[in-house]
């Protein structure tokens, strides 16, 4: 029997500490090399060094700490209830709200407060906190942040950012008083807690809007919402798991946690009873319509399967990345995208060529003969020599490539995304499209998110409306052309640095993305339509899942890929980036670190244009009725 190795030891040791913290049994913990997150009931917690370095492992065991607090002692209904309009009053509410659930942590335990500290020290270190002189330059929600730990805990800022907090002390207390002093009071009562947040923010000269009323039977019975609350932005803004609140009963909470474990048991690790149930295929005549999800052709036992909408579609925008950008910051961040994956390029590369040669190899080659122009057929020249009135004989060569076919990339553009997977998304992105238009095959480019965190104009209207139970999709939807299939793509190299600009990257809401670009496809001319889908994750968005089903959003996902995959002409093939898609997807790659998408990308759709390949996938056998793949 093979020992374990010390790094299994650790990260074993880990998974088990943050399932205990979070008092969650059914976590899957992953290790990463990008910031930690958390969705639904995966978390992602940074890869240990192999030579298992203290400072770095205290940095790892912080970060999961960190997370598994926020599943621990955060309600994503009580939090999105009490949102913020403008986007620093936002930022700073979830930073605030980060703080809290981490003293929480940090007060009851000592060993936890140490890998806190060690991470908070990190990742400013990392920010280049310590460079910072001028006040403007320091991001005001990490002041606050750091001051309300100070405040509730104790703890001073760490030290790489303590003089970048210092230049903001004063002007602080000057605005709030004793009010930072007063949030130790309220921690453990998240939505007293809120509430004095956006007293705090409205002193700060922050626009917080209207107060909400308070809607205590909403909070106490709202749906659980597995994928939905979003951690704060060092933690990639991925969704928290809503929690019971401070408030609540032992009993609501072991009713509740017994409720999540039939729904995963049932749903099965591999997703098997969810895609059994979609078996018998949903969809709608009039395909491609983004805010509507395909009508099932029969009743089902998921009464809500059918019912997913929009609360409205008047703030939804699908806008060409060049109109989101000027041009001289797109050439910036252009050059950024460059510089940042210089070192890739010349492996991407390599694997476009292959994936060239592969492609034009498979081109079949005919000839016509007896025309009147075009190259000389030497082997018809006796016949002139025979009869020389007989006019000299050309052929033409007749080549069948792919320029029947159109490729899509739809690229989520979540929060989760942010740093190297959407680098290199980006350049993966960029190399196929070059190799794949020197083919004759024409690329599309797409990317999804959503315009605000945790609900934009939608959402005020639907607070305006009075609220109204089960509103349906509750966020402004953002769908951004990065490069048109008729574009060449000289003219659109720079929009895809967009994705590197702070503040893109937000929520992702799969299901209608792509019934939008499948609907962009179907009226494409050409024959063969192939969609690739690269996300890292399920569908998140805490303004919608804090008030519907908690399985609202993957529902909806779940039922648009069934319809494509059995009803619509369109190809669809998945990429997850540490997640695995292949319980959504039927031809579907999970990888697990994203330098491998490049290579990824290509191998699949080489297996795409492989035509034993294809006539392999064609050949799969259908779902039956209630059956399982």
């Amino acid at each position: 029997m093979t020992q374990e190795s010390p790094l299994e030891t650790f990260k074993r040791a880990t998974t088990a500490t943050v399932r205990a913290l979070a008092d969650r049994k059914d976590l899957v913990v992953g290790f990463s090399s990008e910031p930690a997150g958390v969705a639904g009931t995966r978390v992602r917690v940074p890869l240990p060094p192999r030579d298992l370095n203290p400072r770095e492992l205290a940095h790892v065991r912080g970060s999961a700490d960190a997370a598994a607090l926020r599943l621990r002692h955060h309600n994503a209904a009580i939090h999105a209830n009490r949102m913020p309009v403008s986007e620093q009053a936002r930022l700073s509410y979830e930073a605030l709200e980060q703080a809290r659930v981490e003293a929480i942590g940090a007060t009851q335990m000592r060993g936890v407060a140490g890998n806190l500290a060690a991470n908070l020290e990190e990742k400013y270190r990392k920010a280049g906190f310590d460079r910072l002189n001028d006040p403007e330059q320091v991001p005001v929600p990490d002041v606050l942040r750091l001051l309300a730990r100070e405040a509730m805990t104790g703890a001073p800022p760490p030290e790489s950012a303590r003089a970048a907090v210092d230049l903001w002390r004063q002007k602080v207390a000057d605005k709030l008083g004793a009010g930072l002093d007063k949030l130790s009071d309220v921690m453990e009562d998240q939505d007293a807690y809120a509430k004095a947040v956006r007293r705090l923010l409205s002193d700060m000269d922050m626009e917080v809007g209207a107060e909400p009323e308070s809607e205590e039977g909403e909070q106490d019975n709202a749906p659980e919402s597995p994928d939905a609350g979003d951690s704060d932005k060092e933690m990639d803004s991925q969704g928290g798991q809503q929690q019971s609140g401070e408030d609540q009963s032992q009993e609501m909470q072991e009713q509740q946690q017994q409720q999540r474990r039939s729904e995963d048991a049932a749903e099965g690790e591999d997703g098997e009873k969810a895609e059994g149930e979609l078996s018998e295929g949903e969809g709608s005549e009039e395909p491609g319509n983004p805010g509507q999800q395909p009508r099932p052709e029969r009743a089902r036992n998921e009464p809500d399967a059918g019912t997913y909408k929009p609360y409205t579609t008047a703030f939804d925008e699908v806008v060409d990345a060049a109109d989101l950008c000027d041009p001289d910051e797109l050439t910036r961040l252009r050059l950024m995208l460059d510089q940042q994956l210089q070192h890739l390029q010349g492996v991407i590369s390599k694997l476009a060529n292959r994936l060239q040669r592969r492609l034009l190899a498979k081109q079949t080659r005919s000839w016509e003969f007896d025309l009147e122009e075009g190259m000389l057929d030497a082997a018809r020249l006796a016949r002139v020599v025979i009869n020389p009135t007989v006019p000299l004989s050309f052929k033409r060569e007749n080549e069948t490539d792919f320029r029947d076919t159109v490729v899509t990339l739809l690229i989520d553009n979540s929060g989760s995304m942010r740093g190297r997977p959407i680098s290199i998304a980006a350049m993966s992105a960029d190399i196929l499209s070059r190799t794949l238009e020197r083919c004759g095959v024409k690329v599309e480019i797409l990317g999804f998110t959503t315009r605000a965190w945790k609900g934009g104009q939608s959402r005020e209207r639907w607070i305006a409306a009075g609220k109204l139970p089960q509103p349906g999709r509750l966020n402004d939807l953002r769908h951004i052309i990065y490069k048109g299939a008729d574009a060449p793509w000289r003219r659109v190299r720079r929009n895809l640095g967009l994705m590197l600009r702070e503040g893109i990257l937000k929520e992702n809401i799969d299901g209608e993305a792509l019934m939008w670009a499948h609907q962009r496809l179907l009226g494409r001319p050409e024959q063969r339509r192939i969609l690739m889908v690269i996300s890292d994750g399920a569908p998140v968005d805490d303004s919608t899942l804090s008030v519907n089903n908690g399985s609202y959003l993957e529902k909806h996902l779940r039922a648009v890929i069934d319809w494509i995959e059995t009803k619509s002409p369109v190809e669809l093939v998945a990429i997850g980036i540490g997640h695995d898609v292949t319980r959504y997807y039927r031809r579907a790659v999970t990888i697990i670190d994203a330098e491998q998408l490049g290579g990824t990308m290509m191998e699949k759709l080489a297996e795409l244009f492989d035509e034993d390949s294809r006539r392999g996938w064609g050949a799969a056998p259908r779902r039956a009725a209630g059956g399982r793949r």
